[in-house]
């Protein structure tokens, strides 16, 4: 799960330094604006986490009020019984 918080969408501007072996041939330095979260960036276990629980929620779970990080999904359950003799 090494790219598990790759996919989490950022709601605030985050800039990073460019990448080391990336040639800048203007007298400015640039940067970098992210879209998505980086491996490593503090934000992006929140963003992940923020996407996870919106599909998990779309899937018709829900969250727990102790325990926040923990998903539940009620469902009724129809006994049927088989007529063996």
């Amino acid at each position: 799960m090494k790219n598990a918080f790759l996919h989490g969408d950022l709601e605030e501007e985050i800039y990073m330094d460019v990448p080391p072996g990336y040639t800048n041939h203007e007298p400015r330095p640039k940067v970098c604006k992210l879209k998505k979260a980086l491996y490593g960036l503090k934000q992006s276990r929140r963003a992940w986490f923020g996407r996870f629980c919106m599909a998990m929620k779309s899937y018709g779970y829900q969250q727990g009020d102790s325990d926040h990080t923990m998903f539940f999904k009620k469902r009724e359950v129809k006994l049927q019984f088989a007529n063996l003799c």
